[in-house]
């Protein structure tokens, strides 16, 4: 899978992502959401987007440094997620349940779309 259509793939896969968040808010319960969603939305579907790219471009250059170029970026992600997260929290009274809820919604199906993009990319050749 080349790198542009990765890229693209994950774009719609971000729209089709933000759909329930902004049918909540249409509905009137934006009290599902924490105050602080859509900067943590876009910052966490960023920080993937890096990964996603930066991985697909090391294993366009040179195969033998993916798994240390996958190691790394997830690394750099978590711990930058970290501190956003915990600025956000320190900044704005959140309920914890909701955050949680929406960290989970936001966090794992990002990941999901990051494994499932980079596992179609380690497939052998001859089976595609």
């Amino acid at each position: 899978m080349k790198v542009t259509r990765s890229i693209v793939l994950y774009l719609l896969f971000l729209v089709c992502l933000s759909v329930p968040p902004v049918i909540l808010q249409n509905t009137g319960h934006a009290d599902l959401m924490v105050p602080g969603f859509w900067p943590f939305f876009f910052f966490l579907s960023g920080l993937t987007l890096l990964v996603i790219g930066s991985i697909l471009f090391v294993q366009s250059k040179n195969q033998e440094y993916y798994a240390q170029a996958f190691l790394a970026a997830t690394t750099v992600k978590i711990l930058a997620l970290l501190i956003f997260i915990l600025v956000i929290s320190a900044k704005n009274k959140v309920d914890k349940h909701i955050f949680i809820a929406d960290f989970i919604y936001i966090y794992f199906f990002n990941m999901g779309f990051e494994v499932y993009i980079l596992l179609r990319n380690l497939r052998h050749k001859n089976l595609r």
